[in-house]
């Protein structure tokens, strides 16, 4: 069961279309994984589109539909998943276990590159168009803990496999968290299993 959510704000700023790019990631891919926060957005989806159906019509240029179609077509064509599974996507090799908007982010004609962080976690860096936050994949092995270690900036962390701890608690898949600058923890992945997360920090 998740335990741990993005705010309120941040999820009325997701279904705004305010957020930056990189945490809306991180959001989307929570809510796919938690019931609770999904039914939140669909309303407060309801309460933009009730405003938007009384706001005062504006005057837009005559082509405007065919601007934006031609855009789309100008844009890469999505590649078809593979049906292959690619070693290293996910913690157990299964693609299926990420929400789809992550999937999105996987390359499509080559694995994923891994690095040892710490003898006990690798990390894999995603592209996604955007430089003011890093997005990762970071894995725990089984038992596996990180050094203790503060934030130079603000983190977000989405399980999305697996467990870990620290001595705040026990996250699970979907546990949304977020650490402040400067605030310090240790995490250790379970014993049955390794833990694969998202990681989103602010700066390169």
């Amino acid at each position: 069961m998740t335990n741990f959510h993005p705010t309120d704000n941040q999820l009325v700023e997701f279904s705004a279309g305010n957020l930056d790019w990189a945490l809306g990631i991180a959001v989307s891919a929570h809510i796919h994984l938690c019931p609770q926060c999904k039914k939140k957005v669909i309303e407060y989806n309801g309460i933009g589109g009730a405003a938007l159906a009384q706001a005062k019509p504006v005057a837009i240029a005559d082509d405007a539909f065919a601007q934006v179609m031609s855009k789309i077509k100008q844009s890469p064509a999505p590649q078809p998943e593979h049906t292959k599974t690619q070693a290293g996507t996910c913690a157990t090799a299964r693609k299926e276990c990420l929400p789809p908007v992550v999937k999105k982010l996987l390359p499509q004609d080559k694995p994923l590159k891994w690095s040892f962080a710490s003898p006990s976690v690798r990390a894999a860096r995603l592209q996604t168009g955007q430089s003011d936050y890093e997005v990762c994949f970071h894995k725990i092995k089984r038992g596996g803990k990180v050094a203790e270690h503060d934030h130079a900036a603000l983190e977000i962390t989405l399980v999305l496999e697996g467990s870990f701890s620290d001595d705040k608690g026990n996250y699970v898949a979907g546990d949304f968290l977020v650490k402040q600058p400067g605030e310090i923890h240790r995490p250790m992945a379970a014993q049955d299993q390794d833990c694969l997360c998202l990681t989103i920090v602010a700066g390169p």
